[in-house]
């Protein structure tokens, strides 16, 4: 992802400076939709781990992340 980024960022200042080409403006594209596929699963699986907790101990994890949790916890590892 690191990769992806540091490309995005020299076509990013590229375009500023002198412009970019066709091909160049196709794969700044496709580069930042990998970036927002990565960025978003690696945000789902985060979330997939995580349970909130109030102040008193009690777990507060909204109902609607505890089924995608479950859910997740029936997938086959294999």
């Amino acid at each position: 992802m690191n990769e992806i980024l540091k490309r995005i960022n020299e076509l990013a200042f590229k375009r500023k400076t002198e412009g970019l080409t066709q091909y160049e403006n196709a794969e700044i594209a496709n580069l930042r939709s990998q970036y927002i596929q990565e960025f978003r699963g690696s945000m789902e699986e985060l979330l997939l781990n995580t349970t909130i907790i109030d102040p008193k101990g009690d777990d507060v994890t909204p109902k609607k992340l505890k089924k995608a949790q479950a859910k997740q916890r029936m997938k086959p590892i294999w």
